[in-house]
């Protein structure tokens, strides 16, 4: 073989190399954990369909992936199948749905020590180095857009109270989003925000001791499909007629229809948080690290009013939520 003949093999393999390289080909294997909340409410039911979904649509599309699913009914449940998930199934990147920021932060950050990449999604942590990504729905969006559909449909005077979710950072956004809107807005008072966990029945409670102790309302915004439709059931129980508006949040198929069949007249919008963007985050954070790349810090999926005019393109029957 010729010195010439040699060089141009040499040549046509680094060529090759560095192709195989850029393609990203040269990634390992993705060994991907997923952890999520259990599904005790809706919501997480949409969560927990949409993380298999990803297992079921990626693993048939990826022979170099596999994806492990973990559901945790607390926080002290999450943490501790975080830690397996990493020292058990030795997993080399994390999608991780925290089921409270402060708690689940070390969890985290011990998993990322190990050498995982980690995605947050939705419930940011408390602490953002232990995170290689962020992706969520527009929290922002999620509080302001009902406070300013609430000021516009009072005229801009009434009493307002609000259900909260959990202590996470998530909600601390959108309380702090819905009452800069009523800073602006002084006739629009709000008389008591209280955490309701995402739950029908804890919005019921809570809901029962706001009727008790406010003889006049008049708009309830709830921070989830979920406990707007408890605090429906303790409204509708207590006979109140002075409410005008309900603004639960996150676009659940009942909600929707509510708004699409025109029924309810304190019903008439909506703000979009899919849990479909579980989805998005898996397969954004498989598809990437199969690449051997990272994600962009953060990925926020908009949110948007939902109301008469757009309502059928956010009806999703079949849909768990």
């Amino acid at each position: 073989m010729s010195t010439q003949t040699r060089r141009s093999i040499m040549l046509t393999a680094a060529a090759a190399s560095l192709a195989f390289a850029a393609t990203g080909a040269a990634a390992e294997p993705v060994n991907l954990g997923v952890s999520i909340p259990a599904a005790t409410h809706s919501f997480m039911g949409g969560i927990n369909y949409w993380a298999n979904q990803a297992k079921k649509d990626l693993e048939a599309k990826h022979k170099d992936l596999k994806i492990t699913i973990r559901t945790a009914a607390n926080a002290t449940e999450q943490a501790n199948q975080l830690q397996d998930l990493s020292t058990v199934n030795k997993i080399n990147a994390l999608v991780v749905f925290p089921f409270e920021s402060a708690a689940l932060t070390r969890p985290v950050a011990n998993v990322k020590a190990k050498g995982a990449y980690v995605t947050v999604v939705d419930r940011g942590l408390t602490d953002t180095s232990a995170q290689d990504a962020y992706v969520a729905g527009d929290n922002t969006a999620f509080g302001r857009i009902p406070a300013e559909y609430i000021v516009k449909t009072l005229g801009g005077k009434g009493n307002v109270v609000a259900l909260r979710g959990i202590p996470t950072t998530l909600d601390t956004e959108r309380m702090d989003a819905f009452n800069a809107v009523l800073k602006v807005h002084p006739d629009v008072k709000l008389l008591d925000a209280k955490f309701a966990n995402w739950n029908r029945d804890d919005a019921y409670k809570v809901t029962q001791d706001f009727l008790t102790r406010f003889k006049e309302i008049d708009a309830f915004w709830a921070a989830d499909d979920d406990m707007a439709f408890g605090a429906m059931r303790a409204i509708e129980q207590a006979g109140r007629k002075d409410i005008k508006v309900i603004f639960g949040g996150a676009g659940a198929k009942d909600m929707v229809k509510l708004i699409i069949d025109a029924k309810d007249p304190r019903i008439q919008a909506n703000v979009s948080y899919s849990p479909k963007f579980i989805y998005d985050a898996v397969k954004l954070t498989a598809e990437a690290r199969l690449k051997g790349e990272k994600l962009p810090a953060t990925t926020i999926i908009p949110s948007v009013l939902i109301d008469k005019a757009n309502a059928k393109d956010f009806y999703f029957p079949d849909s768990p939520f």
